[in-house]
């Protein structure tokens, strides 16, 4: 019998880990913990030690299992169109079933390095006429299934897997952190359309498209923050740590740069270049697919993007498209528990491994 009374949620972040413990009984009973920044994965494990310990004083209760968020710069989203012809009955889960697996399939078969975390139904279409949800109870000739997978690489779910069962924890929901994310902001901006969310990390971007309520895309840039922190490091041939400082509070550190006979305007310069360029790419594939390139909302969030507030960010360009997204620990843990809790309608959700005991069809729609 299961007497926890807390439900752990960590964003597994490549400078930063971050974790939300919530009351299962009460939402409101919750305890966060964060690590400071990192540039050396080396002493990870021992960062989330300290966090586990930490939880574990303030819920005063063990802790043996958590759910994951998880991003990566080699993180990918397949889209795949299939169908199958049926007789002019009614149309079964078990049809449904069967073109979905068709689908997964293929997906791990053209890219055996990486794990299916997120199954998205993007539409149904019945003998030529489109649904976002299955009708129930209706005669079809040809059934076809738009699909989107995202997908994590093996060994960045694996290399986090690892860490938490030498800890002796148990790995239970992995969720691509930028979707999940993206799924609990969306709720913020009901009145637009079509819409981006533009999430700068530590060396990725990700780029997630909405049009309505519906995802199109969700697409990586192996570019982020720490790219930003390179530049400034190596133009000024001074140590990461200190060009990290220099980033995130550059109109701040007027001691420091003058100390060190910097131009705040150069800092200025080095920032914006390549923001613009992040920017700039991010467009392009925002471009490609939402189709109404004048009704569209770009929405900035990660920590890459914290160094552009309200006084900078009137200096990019296309700058009333953009709209910034100030993250706090809680909206990143919550946002995982969201999807975990109410799950984005036109997706399948996936039971852990570790609870199975059913067969394959059964386990994949638990929820259909």
């Amino acid at each position: 019998m299961n007497n926890k009374k807390f439900e752990t949620y960590f964003d597994c972040g490549l400078s930063k880990i971050r974790a939300g413990s919530f009351g299962i009984d009460n939402l409101k009973n919750i305890f966060y913990e964060e690590s400071e920044f990192f540039f050396n994965h080396l002493n990870i494990e021992s960062e989330i030690q300290k966090i586990i310990i930490s939880l574990e004083k303030k819920t005063k209760e063990y802790l043996d299992s958590v759910n994951l968020m998880i991003d990566s710069n080699k993180m990918l989203s397949v889209g795949i169109s299939i169908s199958k012809k049926i007789d002019g009955s009614n149309l079964k889960k078990e049809d449904i079933k069967f073109l979905i697996q068709d689908a997964k399939q293929q997906v791990l078969r053209n890219h055996n390095n990486q794990n299916i975390v997120h199954i998205i139904i993007k539409n149904y279409k019945i003998d030529g006429i489109k649904y976002t949800l299955l009708p129930s109870d209706i005669k079809c000739n040809l059934i076809s299934l738009d699909i989107l997978f995202i997908c994590l690489p093996k060994e960045t779910t694996e290399y986090y897997k690892k860490i938490f069962f030498k800890l002796g924890i148990s790995v239970g929901q992995i969720f691509c952190s930028s979707y999940a994310k993206s799924i609990n902001y969306k709720n913020n901006f009901s009145s637009t359309t079509n819409m981006s969310f533009v999430d700068i990390g530590f060396n990725k971007t990700s780029i997630t498209c909405y049009v309505k309520d519906e995802i199109i895309s969700l697409s990586v840039l192996p570019i982020g923050g720490n790219h930003i922190t390179k530049d400034i490091a190596n133009i000024l041939k001074i140590k990461l740590e200190n060009a990290e400082k220099i980033k995130l509070c550059f109109d701040k550190n007027q001691n420091f740069l003058d100390e060190k006979k910097i131009s705040i305007d150069l800092i200025q310069k080095i920032i914006f270049a390549r923001i613009e360029e992040i920017l700039e790419l991010s467009l392009k594939i925002i471009k490609i697919n939402l189709k109404d390139l004048d009704k569209f909302k770009m929405v900035l969030m990660g920590s890459g993007s914290a160094i552009l507030d309200n006084e900078y960010k009137e200096k990019i360009s296309f700058s009333n498209k953009i709209d910034f997204l100030e993250e706090t620990t809680d909206d990143i843990c919550r946002s995982g528990l969201k999807l975990s809790k109410a799950p984005n309608m036109q997706e399948v959700v996936l039971i852990p491994q570790k609870y199975k005991k059913k067969g394959f069809f059964e386990k994949l729609f638990h929820r259909f």
